[in-house]
């Protein structure tokens, strides 16, 4: 199931949405989007970028237990 841990990740480990856009290539509007869930379902590709950035599993960042 999808669940988007993203943003609670990422806030408690200081990290910015533009640090984060330069370290994936990912552009800010679209992380924003993922965040706050107006946009669903990114590629493994995204997703694989974002959780490494955030040093977790994708499964932990966008997928319930």
């Amino acid at each position: 199931m999808y669940q988007n841990k993203m943003q609670q990740i990422r806030k408690e480990k200081g990290i910015t949405l533009t640090s984060m856009a330069e370290k994936t290539g990912i552009s800010i509007g679209y992380l924003s989007h993922l965040e706050n869930g107006s946009r669903k379902n990114p590629s493994f590709e995204k997703m694989d970028k974002i959780a490494k950035v955030l040093g977790k599993p994708v499964s932990e960042v966008f997928f319930a237990e």
